[in-house]
């Protein structure tokens, strides 16, 4: 037997394993921390050949010098994995040590081993566009490897709390993947999203002894996004757009602003999508790409029109999509230019869409918020609440320009031959 504080290693007969021949196979036990784990080395003996206080079989047997030598190796081996694993700052347990001696310990052991087992059994999972984010955020870790470590990849016990906080460090000062668009800060806690994804994978398999994201708070900062209100999106009904291409994609857009379905369900949506609601009138019908969450919308004029004048579109060769839209990056580059067209002076991508359903379309009409939450798809009405906060500040603003009108009116300085203020009395 050998011990280290609280390891051991010692070997015994399974003899309810007992065979027909009489003899008994050896088994050796692993000791950690007051549990154990039981392995099987493969080799077996007589009872009366055995020498249980040293573990071995008594030397004047036959078979004593082979057998004995056999499990000295055993032995040697998993005081190797014992040490390995206290190298790694792994998690111990008796188990871990049978594993590892086995070869069946780990998944992982370095960042790129992370990066790799999510690549094979997460990313087929996500969607396109996310696992281009992936894709970004391992640029970034193999960049920070590099600098910090001279290394192409490093051990997990190398990421602790410092090193999160190295590496946000890093993307805040490192030169962005595109040079057209710097990492701000909520595009750096994504990262860290990321980041903190595959280190959950390594710390769930116990290839680490704690979760450094537990101590790591995430900070994004509050962002109202854009939206079109009522003048805006009226100006780019009635803006003409000769460009074919260009008209398709302002009036998918707009297809948008009136259902609050984001690029992909768009693109997607068929004519099984549309069904007939509870109040005998259209509705979409669809389950949001991103959560799953089943959406029923109910078909506004304004998106009603749309698709009936696309109604010729669905055919096999489109796999029967009612409406005909271009790529994501074709249709991003176009409202550009129809925006300016539209004089629009917001930055308009296809998202802004959804947001302009979930203010102006239906908040600013005084629908719901609990209802506007499962129109949209979220999960939490927390979710949605950002939205009632743009509104506010749309109402602040708005009365702000009025008081400001109001403060120049020469009605201020004169109400019926009298200053503001004249006639009022202090009442007690």
């Amino acid at each position: 037997m050998n011990s280290s504080n609280s390891f051991s290693i010692s070997f015994w007969l399974k003899k309810t394993a007992k065979k027909k021949d009489g003899r008994i196979p050896i088994y050796a036990r692993i000791r950690f921390e007051g549990r154990y784990s039981d392995l099987s080395v493969h080799r077996s003996t007589f009872e009366e050949r055995w020498c249980p206080i040293l573990g071995k079989i008594d030397h004047r047997a036959n078979e004593a010098n082979s057998i004995n030598r056999y499990l000295d190796d055993v032995h040697a081996k998993l005081l190797e994995c014992h040490r390995q694993l206290i190298g790694e700052g792994a998690v111990i347990n008796a188990k871990i040590i049978k594993l590892r001696y086995l070869g069946k310990d780990k998944v992982v052991r370095t960042l790129k081993d992370i990066i790799e087992f999510h690549r094979t059994h997460e990313m087929p999972k996500l969607a396109k566009g996310t696992i281009k984010n992936y894709s970004a955020t391992e640029t970034y870790l193999k960049r920070f490897v590099k600098k910090k470590f001279n290394s192409q990849d490093i051990r997990l016990s190398f990421i602790d709390y410092a090193f999160l906080v190295e590496f946000e460090s890093f993307l805040r000062n490192c030169p962005p993947i595109n040079k057209a668009q710097p990492l701000t800060n909520n595009g750096i806690m994504k990262h860290m999203e990321r980041f903190k994804k595959l280190v959950g994978i390594a710390f769930k398999f116990r290839c680490i002894p704690q979760n450094p994201f537990n101590q790591y708070n995430m900070k994004f900062e509050d962002y109202d996004s854009d939206f079109l209100e009522e003048a805006e999106i009226q100006r780019l009904i009635s803006t003409k757009i000769k460009d074919s291409g260009k008209a398709i994609v302002k009036d998918i857009f707009l297809f948008a602003c009136y259902t609050g379905l984001s690029y992909i369900e768009v693109k997607l949506l068929k004519r099984s999508d549309i069904v007939t609601g509870i109040d005998g009138e259209e509705w979409i019908n669809v389950k949001r790409k991103k959560t799953k969450t089943p959406v029923r919308i109910p078909l506004l004029y304004h998106a009603k029109a749309i698709l009936d004048k696309y109604s010729g579109h669905a055919n096999v060769d489109n796999d029967h999509t009612l409406l005909p839209v271009y790529s994501n990056q074709k249709v991003n580059k176009y409202l550009k230019v129809i925006a300016t067209k539209a004089q629009i002076d917001k930055h308009l991508t296809f998202h802004v869409a959804r947001h302009t359903f979930a203010t102006t379309i239906t908040l600013m009409n005084n629908v719901p918020l609990e209802t506007v939450s499962k129109l949209l798809g979220h999960t939490k009405l927390s979710t949605t609440q950002k939205y009632a906060r743009v509104v506010e500040k749309k109402i602040s603003k708005d009365m702000a320009q009025l008081k400001a009108v109001l403060e120049k009116s020469p009605e201020k300085e004169v109400v019926n031959g009298q200053k503001p203020g004249a006639n009022l009395r202090i009442i007690r």
